[in-house]
């Protein structure tokens, strides 16, 4: 006599269907001491919602002949999450995250507010998601979907991707330490700035603007150079004129 699923929420409310013989007009179903609600009956099946419990019980089902031999049903409680690794990305999703905590190895989804990702479980203890696409910036809830129920508890936020519109002045010396002023859009989570792929200091000024010090060349020669503003949402890029000192 089967039973599918085999395990549930401690919480109860498990939809289960044992599966055998002689099984018309069944009384009762105990998982363990608790009762069932019976919600369906056949000869060969009877469909219940199970009660709330913990541990592994044995399932009976009672029917005008007797009462049927016992199936295992094991309880499994809501899953803890202790941390989520990065908790910001591009509204357009596609990154890896990874969730650790407890009682996940039955994870069958990971929900970011109302978007759902089928998730990699790792063990118990740890499982990957890619995170699916937003509908635009800004928090949302996760939570986790096992067969002990559903955990909330952490936040992500989508990021859109950065702009960049202007650089002020857009040129200086080779020698490096021109102060420039960036404006833009999404630019108050950056992560770097790069002239030429040499990494300059700055600061966020706001989320339309930043400032930044011009790198010395690495060769040292003027010329033109890519200026790369790198966020947790992805990068932009403008360009830069490195000047040739005067000479006599």
């Amino acid at each position: 006599m089967p039973i599918s699923p085999n395990q549930g929420s401690t919480a109860g409310g498990t939809t289960v269907t044992i599966t055998g013989t002689n099984l018309a007009n069944a009384s009762s179903v105990h998982f363990g001491s608790k009762t069932a609600t019976i919600t369906a009956n056949t000869p060969t099946s009877v469909t219940v919602t199970s009660p709330s419990g913990t541990g592994t019980v044995p399932v009976t089902v009672t029917t005008p002949a007797g009462t049927s031999n016992p199936l295992s049903f094991f309880y499994i409680g809501a899953p803890f999450k202790s941390s989520l690794s990065p908790v910001t990305g591009v509204t357009a999703g596609g990154n890896t995250v990874t969730i650790n905590g407890t009682g996940l190895s039955t994870a069958t989804a990971v929900h970011f507010g109302a978007a759902t990702a089928t998730p990699t479980v790792i063990n118990d203890g740890q499982l990957t998601v890619a995170v699916p696409a937003g509908t635009g910036p800004g928090p949302v809830s996760v939570s986790v979907t096992t067969a002990g129920g559903t955990n909330n508890g952490f936040s992500y936020t989508y990021v859109d991707a950065p702009t960049v519109t202007a650089l002020n002045p857009n040129s200086g010396p080779a020698s490096g330490g021109t102060v420039v002023t960036i404006t833009g859009t999404n630019l108050s989570t950056t992560q770097t700035v790069t002239f030429g792929g040499v990494p300059a200091a700055f600061s966020v000024i706001s989320d339309t603007s930043l400032s930044a010090v011009s790198p010395p060349t690495p060769d040292g020669q003027p010329g033109p150079a890519d200026v790369v503003v790198t966020t947790t949402g992805g990068s932009a890029t403008i360009a830069f004129t490195y000047l040739a000192g005067p000479g006599i």
